[in-house]
């Protein structure tokens, strides 16, 4: 019948979504306490800031200890380096196959190695207060690439710690000039599709990366300390003839065996024959 409802709810054809974000603050309403957890972690990290700058106070502390202790160490040291100085030049060729021996410095061009044959020794000397750099010499015989006796190179930091250095010019003799000649068998050696190795004096002239230079690192750092450790180092070349020949030397003894191996075959073989002839004339008689 007219004006009866409907014997099932009516439904919208959709429900109206909630707000996208959340209604904004009341402004008088009194503003939030930090969260305890964030406040505590703000504590701790101003405590370790704290720790932290005692630490770097013993840090420094400590440098300025350990540089009086490297200072007083370093003069005591200077007259065993002297006495070590007069007993090297009586060992020919120890600077040079000081170099060739160690690992980092080894990869010298034939020429450079004759030169350095020259070498009769190397002193290293740190400023007096160690930290602000040092020098190596490098003392040589008359010899037929330069005139000079004595090449050295400085390595200096100046107070901001900026690294700088300066050396010997080398006198070369008339056509005698080995960084010429490095540079040219290099671009010679591009063509060869190979590249041959620059020569060790030519560190003598760069100054352009002394902040990174090694080489000046490894001889003051190892070379110098250590300088007996690598003039002993057993050669590879004289190692792997040692192994050759008693690799021959075993080949040899199996030989050997091998062949007394078989003649003693031949002799079972002929027993065996000189047997089966005897049983044969039995046979007949």
């Amino acid at each position: 019948p007219e004006g009866k409802p409907p014997a099932y709810p009516l439904r919208l054809p959709f429900s109206p979504s909630p707000l996208p974000y959340p209604p904004p603050p009341d402004p008088g309403a009194a503003p939030c306490s930090p969260c305890p957890q964030k406040k505590e972690q703000q504590e701790a990290i101003e405590h370790i800031d704290e720790v932290q700058n005692e630490i770097d106070r013993l840090n420094e502390q400590a440098s300025v200890e350990i540089l009086k202790v490297e200072q007083k160490y370093n003069k005591l040291r200077q007259p065993f380096f002297q006495k070590r100085s007069e007993l090297i030049v009586k060992i020919p060729n120890l600077g040079v196959t000081t170099f060739v021996n160690h690992p980092q410095v080894s990869a010298l061009g034939e020429e450079d190695e004759e030169a350095l044959h020259y070498l009769t020794r190397v002193e290293v000397t740190e400023f007096e207060d160690i930290k602000s750099g040092y020098k190596i010499d490098f003392y040589f015989d008359e010899n037929p690439y330069f005139e000079n006796k004595v090449l050295s190179k400085e390595f200096h930091l100046n107070e901001s710690g900026d690294p700088s250095s300066k050396s010997t010019e080398i006198k070369w003799k008339s056509g005698k000039d080995l960084t010429k000649r490095s540079s040219q068998t290099q671009n010679a050696s591009r063509k060869r599709q190979h590249e041959e190795p620059e020569s060790c004096f030519t560190w003598f002239t760069d100054h352009s990366d002394a902040g990174a230079n090694e080489l000046g690192e490894v001889i003051k750092d190892d070379i110098w300390p250590n300088t007996l450790q690598y003039y002993l180092v057993p050669d590879m070349d004289d190692e792997e003839e040692e192994e050759n020949d008693n690799n021959e030397e075993e080949k040899g003894l199996e030989d050997i065996d091998e062949e007394g191996g078989e003649d003693k075959g031949e002799e079972d073989e002929d027993d065996d024959e000189g047997e089966e002839g005897e049983e044969d004339e039995g046979e007949d008689d």
